[in-house]
C-alpha cells in the first residue's frame, strides 16, 4: 500500500480507480485500511478542488415541500398569511428569524440553509 497526498487531477483520478477496485473490503484489514485513506484523501481533494455551495433557502423550501407534497396553503402555519407565502416563495420579502425557526422545527429544514 502506498498512499500519497492527492495533488492534482491525475492523482485523484488515479485514487478513484483504486477506491472503485477495492469498494467492498473488509474492516480493519490492509485493503480495508487502504480503502478508509483514500477516500479520506479523495473527499479533501473534492473540496477543495470542487465545493459544492449552499442551496438557496427558498429552493430548500420549494424542495422540502415538494418532498413532503405540501402546498402554499399548507406553509401558512410556517410563513404566515397566505399573501406572505406567496411573497417568500417568490422571493419578494426576506425569512424573518421566527419563520427560519419554525421552519426549522416543523419541517427539519437546516438552519444553515435557510440563514444563507
Amino acid at each position: 500500500m502506498e498512499i500519497r497526498p492527492i495533488k492534482t487531477e491525475q492523482d485523484y483520478n488515479s485514487a478513484i480507480n483504486r477506491i472503485e477496485d477495492l469498494w467492498g473490503a473488509k474492516k480493519d484489514t490492509p485493503d480495508g485500511d487502504e480503502l478508509d485513506l483514500l477516500v479520506t484523501l479523495v473527499e479533501s481533494y473534492e473540496m477543495k478542488h470542487y465545493p459544492i455551495a449552499p442551496p438557496d433557502p427558498i429552493d430548500a423550501i420549494k424542495f422540502r415541500m415538494e418532498q413532503m407534497g405540501m402546498t402554499k396553503a399548507d406553509m401558512v402555519k410556517y410563513l404566515g398569511s397566505q399573501s406572505r407565502v406567496s411573497e417568500i416563495l417568490n422571493r419578494k420579502r426576506s425569512l424573518t428569524l421566527g419563520m427560519i425557526k419554525s421552519l426549522y422545527k416543523g419541517l427539519k429544514i437546516p438552519a444553515e440553509i435557510l440563514l444563507a
